[in-house]
């Protein structure tokens, strides 16, 4: 991919992981790259780690699930450089995990909105921006769980990704008109600090986690980043309401 000039893309939960890989990749393609997070610390580190690369970042800490701070840190974002070229909703997570039965309303809203209500606010507050970049597009992340439901105590989670499916889609229909693309990556299992706990405690469950996958591996946050690299591209311009599974062939069920 040729290098990208001028272009500005927004990153939620971009200060470690799949969307730090994001952003370091964007960066390396010519992206001036704003992080979010909510550590500012890591924050901060990220940032100068991707300028010791060569790379012009930022960093703006807020709470991804807080309707204010979004439209507020969102809406500065885009004064600042007079557009956005790409949002990717790389913030979420499990959350809480909790039977239905067991899960409480303040613990379902959580999940919710870390997952979706999170994609709402930031794709809203960047919309008006969105309509100002080249080939703009937006990015939002799903997952296995929104087809297969996950596993017990992960019911919501997986509900909550369903939605994003669905949101995914709905953004492409609304935003069509003015030529900005909505597409979501579902990532499988990738090998990042997500996972560093049961990597830690049980490294012969976390091991045999590849043999679900077709390719017999984990994958790495820079193939996840890679695929993001292309659908934010011009070699995508024909590409939205689409979901592209990164996962070795994980979704299979083997």
């Amino acid at each position: 991919m040729s290098k990208i000039e001028g272009k500005i893309a927004v990153i939620t939960g971009a200060t470690g992981g799949i969307g730090f890989a994001v952003a370091k990749r964007l960066g390396k393609d010519g992206y001036t790259v704003i992080l979010n997070g909510i550590e500012d610390d890591k924050g901060l580190k990220a940032v100068e780690e991707l300028a010791a690369d060569g790379i012009t970042a930022e960093y703006y800490g807020f709470d991804i699930t807080n309707d204010e701070e979004v439209t507020k840190n969102i809406s500065e974002i885009g004064e600042k450089y007079g557009k956005i070229d790409a949002l990717i909703n790389n913030a979420g997570g499990i959350g809480v995990r909790a039977r239905f039965e067991e899960m409480t309303t303040a613990e379902y809203k959580f999940v919710m909105g870390l997952n979706l209500d999170s994609v709402f606010f930031a794709s809203r507050a960047a919309i008006p921006f969105l309509k100002k970049g080249e080939n703009a597009s937006i990015i939002n992340y799903t997952s296995n769980a929104a087809w297969n439901g996950a596993g017990p105590g992960a019911g919501i989670y997986a509900t909550s990704k369903g939605g994003v499916q669905s949101i995914t889609r709905a953004l492409a229909k609304d935003l069509a008109e003015y030529n900005i693309r909505v597409n979501a990556v579902s990532p499988g299992t990738i090998d990042t600090p997500f996972h560093a706990q049961i990597k830690a405690t049980k490294p012969e469950v976390f091991a045999s986690w590849k043999n679900s996958v077709l390719l017999g591996r984990l994958g790495e946050p820079e193939e996840v980043a890679g695929v993001v690299a292309f659908l934010v591209s011009d070699d995508a311009s024909f590409i939205t309401a689409e979901t592209i599974q990164i996962g070795g062939g994980q979704a299979l069920g083997i």
